[in-house]
C-alpha cells in the first residue's frame, strides 16, 4: 500500500480524453451527479457518477478540486476508507467533492483510472487527474493529503468551494479567494507557457517571503515543466537505455517519469546512477534529487524513502 501526496504535476499520467464530452446518463442510485451546468448540486458534496456522466465531473474540477473514490461492493478496505474520504470532504465545507466510481458497474473509467488495485484516490484540477494514495488510508494521512492538494489546486488556480445544505449565502461568498499577487502572476505565465517569468514570479515571492513554501513548490514545478515540455518519452527512454551512463539522459527520463505520476521509478533511476558515479561526479545528481524531493513534497512517503536511500549513499 502506497501513501503518497498529490503529484505535483497535473499531467497524463492517466488517459480521460474518453470521457470528456459525454452525454450525461440518469442519476445513478445512491448518489447525484453533477448537473448538466457542471455544478454539483448544492445539498450534496459526495456523489456517485458513471462512465456516462463523468465528463461533467471533469468539468467541476475547474471550479473546485473533485477527489475520485474507485470502490467495489466486494472490496473490504474500500468500506473502511470510503466513511473516512466523506467525513473529511464535508468537513472542508465545500472546498473538495467527493466522486463515487464503482469499478465494476463503471469498467471505462476503472481503465482510464488504471485501477488494478482498489481502494484507489485520485484526483481531478482543472480536468487533469492527480495521483493520491491506494488503500485503506489512515484518517491522519487522508488529511495531510487533502491539505497538499487544495495547496495544489491553489496553484493552479483552481479554488472555488461548493455550497452546502443549509448553509447560509451572502452575495460574493461564493467568489473564490484571490491568489497571492506574485502567484496569480505566476499561474498566469503557466497558462500562457510562459515558464521563465512563472519562475521569476515565484523567485520574486520567494525574496519577499523565504518561507513560502507554495511558492517554493511552485517554482520546482516549473522548472520542471520548462525541462519536459519539449522531450518525447519513447526517444528518452531510448538515449536513457543506450547511455546508462549520461547523466543529462537519465535526468531527461527521471523529469518524465516523474512528470507522469511514476514517482518511485523516477527516484529509483536517480539513485541508482548516483550509487554508479564517482563521487566526484555525484553532486548534480544530487541536486537533482533534491530539486524533485521539494516537487512531490517532503512529508510524502516515497520521498522519505528516497532520502533515506540517498543518505546510506552519502555516508
Amino acid at each position: 500500500m502506497s501513501t503518497p501526496a498529490p503529484g505535483a504535476v497535473l499531467r497524463g499520467a492517466v488517459d480521460l480524453s474518453s470521457l470528456r464530452n459525454r452525454p450525461a446518463g440518469p442519476a445513478p442510485a445512491g448518489g447525484t451527479a453533477p448537473s448538466p451546468d457542471g455544478q454539483a448540486p448544492a445539498s450534496r458534496l459526495v456523489f456517485d457518477v458513471t462512465d456516462a456522466d463523468f465528463g461533467q465531473v471533469l468539468e467541476l474540477s475547474k471550479t473546485v478540486p473533485v477527489v475520485v473514490d474507485l470502490w467495489a461492493e466486494w472490496c473490504g478496505p474500500c468500506k473502511q476508507l470510503s466513511p473516512v474520504l466523506e467525513k473529511l470532504v464535508t468537513e472542508l465545507g465545500g472546498r473538495l467533492v467527493l466522486a463515487k466510481v464503482d469499478v465494476d458497474a463503471n469498467p471505462q473509467l476503472a481503465q482510464s483510472f488504471r485501477a488494478q488495485s482498489i481502494p484507489l484516490v485520485v484526483a481531478l484540477v482543472a480536468g487533469q487527474p492527480v495521483q493520491l494514495f491506494t488503500g485503506a488510508v489512515p484518517e491522519a494521512q487522508v488529511r495531510e493529503v487533502f491539505t497538499q492538494l487544495l495547496q495544489l489546486a491553489a496553484q493552479h488556480g483552481v479554488t472555488g468551494t461548493i455550497p452546502m445544505e443549509g448553509a447560509p449565502t451572502a452575495e460574493g461568498d461564493d467568489a473564490a479567494p484571490a491568489l497571492p499577487p506574485l502567484h496569480q502572476a505566476a499561474f498566469d505565465a503557466i497558462e500562457a507557457g510562459d515558464y521563465a517569468a512563472a519562475a521569476t514570479a515565484y523567485e520574486q515571492a520567494l525574496t519577499e517571503n523565504p518561507r513560502d513554501e507554495d511558492a517554493k513548490a511552485g517554482l520546482a514545478q516549473v522548472h520542471l515543466l520548462a525541462r519536459v515540455q519539449h522531450l518525447d518519452l519513447a526517444e528518452a527512454r531510448a538515449a536513457a537505455a543506450s547511455a546508462p551512463a549520461d547523466v543529462d539522459a537519465q535526468f531527461a527520463v527521471a523529469d518524465l517519469d516523474l512528470a507522469g505520476g511514476h514517482v518511485d521509478d523516477a527516484f529509483a533511476r536517480l539513485l541508482d546512477l548516483f550509487a554508479a558515479l564517482p563521487a566526484e561526479e555525484r553532486a548534480p545528481v544530487r541536486e537533482r534529487l533534491l530539486e524533485l524531493f521539494g516537487v512531490v513534497g517532503d512529508a510524502d512517503a516515497r520521498v522519505i524513502r528516497a532520502r533515506g536511500r540517498l543518505a546510506s549513499l552519502l555516508f
